[in-house]
């Protein structure tokens, strides 16, 4: 098993949270969680982000906020 440090939680946590990691990188990633509590909390405040923006319906988002979201999302591809 390859140890995770913090550079791979940050890159990994999105696949964690959707449970797209396999056994042995998810049992890695856990560990390093265990070990480092800056990345607990800050996986732990991903997860609570994901929820809540989960909870937003489009249709609650002025068309201002949605063409700001939408072209941020574009600058990252």
């Amino acid at each position: 098993m390859n140890p995770v440090d913090c550079v791979d939680v940050v890159e990994l946590v999105t696949d964690y949270l959707e449970h797209q990691l396999d056994a042995d990188r998810t049992a890695a990633f856990e560990a390093h969680l265990r070990e480092c509590a800056g990345c607990d909390v800050y996986v732990e405040q991903m997860r609570i982000a994901v929820t809540e923006l989960g909870r937003i319906e489009p249709s609650q988002l002025a068309p201002e906020t949605i063409e700001l979201l939408t072209a941020a999302f574009r600058d990252l591809l």
